[in-house]
């Protein structure tokens, strides 16, 4: 069960959603309920070993999202 992020282009509102392999991506914001939603690209939560843990200078990318529509 995959957890999928997605980002509102009118209202900037992230949020989350679990999706099995059948199910449609999300189309609306829970927020303003746009229907102009994207899934994002997310780092995954297995680390192999060897890969330092923490920071690591690691900086997550700007928002892409402007408010008053994207």
């Amino acid at each position: 069960m995959p957890i999928y992020e997605y980002e509102c282009c009118q209202c900037c509102a992230r949020f989350e959603r679990i999706e099995f392999s059948g199910d449609a991506p999300a189309n609306e914001c829970p927020e303003c309920h746009g229907t102009d939603v994207r899934r994002l690209i997310s780092a995954g939560t297995v680390r192999p070993q060897g890969i330092p843990r923490g920071a690591g200078g690691f900086t997550p990318p700007q928002a892409t999202c402007r408010k008053g529509g994207g």
